[in-house]
């Protein structure tokens, strides 16, 4: 579905994505994890076509993004801190999102739902914790059924209720065969979730396995065991 080709993107002197290639298929949820500073964060840019990358290239269901910027309509991004203008309410949010994609498909509230959202629709955006804020760019993501999903610390500022029903939210949509890539710090929230582990450092792909396969190397359950033990057999 997503293809990354021998990714490389510099920034003055700074490497950020150093010959990064990967292949992300429908039905999975990958976590892609690494360190503040290791090209998660330039990654999911370039496949969202916000970063252009110095060379190689990252095709869509086939076709090259370059070329192809409407495949953007099939993706539901989640960021790490959502920027909504202040003086607008919820629901005057996501009528602007409907608005602006003019789309047919059937929307995909759930998560308006899940977390009583329509009952703060009349609520200003500055007025929003950090939590509710982060219900907002989740049910945003979610919203128009894409068949892809990229979540970037989707269950930071999350109350513990809030985050069960965002992760079962997310197993749900894999469960249909979507593609899901998620960028977490907080690994104990993707032990019920991730079927693959992409791991970056200094903008490499250090390595890429599935979770079944890096818990029977490691002998460990726990992703964040598991990470730890594969680190510390890798450092010199």
């Amino acid at each position: 579905m997503i293809i990354a080709s021998n990714i490389t993107k510099q920034f003055g002197k700074l490497k950020a994505l150093d010959n990064v290639s990967t292949i992300c298929n429908k039905g999975e949820c990958i976590a892609l994890i690494g360190p503040n500073g290791s090209g998660k964060t330039t990654l999911i840019k370039c496949i969202l076509g916000m970063v252009v990358p110095d060379s190689g290239f990252i095709t869509f269901k086939g076709h090259n993004i370059l070329h192809h910027y409407t495949y953007r309509t099939d993706i539901g991004y989640m960021p790490q801190i959502g920027r909504y203008p202040d003086n607008m309410a919820i629901g005057q949010v996501l009528d602007m999102m409907k608005d602006i994609r003019d789309t047919t498909a059937i929307l995909d509230e759930d998560l308006v739902t899940a977390f009583s959202l329509q009952k703060l629709f009349n609520k200003r955006m500055r007025t929003l914790s950090g939590g509710t804020t982060q219900k907002v760019s989740a049910a945003i993501a979610f919203l128009f059924n894409p068949s892809v999903l990229i979540l970037d610390e989707p269950t930071a500022g999350l109350d513990p209720i809030a985050a069960e029903v965002l992760k079962e939210k997310i197993i749900s949509e894999k469960d249909k065969g979507k593609l899901v890539l998620i960028t977490s710090h907080i690994l104990s929230d993707l032990d019920d979730l991730v079927t693959r582990v992409i791991y970056m450092q200094d903008g490499k792909l250090l390595f890429n396995k599935s979770i079944s396969v890096l818990r029977e190397d490691t002998g460990e359950s726990k992703l964040s065991k598991a990470i730890a033990r594969v680190m510390k057999n890798t450092m010199p």
